[in-house]
């Protein structure tokens, strides 16, 4: 979810609907609300923030400490009317992650989010879970090493799934970070259907159903090396089982043989 904050509203609504129709969820808060929203969010809200783009405000700059504390994996994204050298300088120097000159277009803005999410994901893990890699920034997932073609809230569950790879997450977490911690327009049960859909398009190209999902508890994404585990164990305990086939067969000849020639 990306958060937008600015005193204009014209600003916030703007952005707000453009990120919408690239299919990312999005809030407006007025520099005033931040801090509250801050305090007041609970975390389950809070970890669904992907980026916090600040444009004008004069406290701005005192924002950066607090987002880091509630929201430490959000990217912090300064929105510039007029660029001057030492004012990109500055905002760089209070901790921004990124300083951008307005008009900027939303996918720009998503890419470069892409950007740094796979930065921050490769010092901790990987944007890779397994045989599938997402990539944060509006292109389709690799499954296998080819394209999935995924409608656009299907990806970004994908997306979330990946980035909490190893840990359970709640319904109402995906909702909001794929719809938006404030909309009231659609029910949380439409996760299970895009989740439903995802898990058969990946069953269908892995072999095995990717996506763990264990009631009233949440949903995890697997880890491929559990899979190839099973198969591995799965293809010993072939082997294994396999000469004991030829050898009773081998036994049963001499039997035979023994028998024809006691008769003769």
């Amino acid at each position: 979810m990306f958060i937008i904050v600015d005193e204009r509203e014209i600003v916030t609504s703007g952005y707000a609907g453009a990120f919408e129709r690239e299919g990312y969820a999005s809030l407006e808060l007025l520099p005033t609300e931040l801090p509250d929203w801050l305090e007041t969010g609970c975390s389950k809200d809070l970890a669904s923030v992907d980026a916090i783009l600040i444009g004008e405000c004069t406290e701005r700059t005192s924002f950066v400490s607090q987002i880091r504390s509630h929201c430490p994996e959000a990217q912090v994204v300064a929105l510039e009317d007029t660029a001057s050298l030492q004012g990109t300088l500055d905002l760089f120097s209070a901790g921004f992650d990124e300083v951008l000159k307005k008009p900027v277009h939303v996918r720009e803005i998503i890419a470069r989010f892409g950007v740094f999410r796979r930065r921050v994901m490769a010092r901790d893990t990987s944007s890779e879970a397994g045989a599938i890699e997402v990539f944060f920034d509006g292109r389709d997932p690799k499954v296998g090493g080819e394209v999935m073609e995924l409608p656009r809230r299907e990806r970004r569950i994908l997306e979330y799934l990946v980035k909490n790879k190893g840990r359970r997450v709640t319904k109402t977490q995906i909702f909001n970070a794929v719809y938006g911690v404030m909309n009231e327009g659609v029910d949380e049960c439409v996760v299970e259907s895009h989740i439903s859909k995802l898990r058969k398009k990946l069953k269908r190209e892995l072999g095995f159903d990717a996506i763990e999902s264990t009631r009233y508890i949440g949903y995890m994404l697997k880890d491929r090396s559990g899979a190839k585990r099973l198969v591995s164990d799965h293809s010993r305990a072939a082997s294994a089982r396999q000469p004991v086939i030829p050898a009773l067969s081998a036994l049963n000849k001499r039997e035979l043989v023994l028998a024809v020639e006691n008769a003769v």
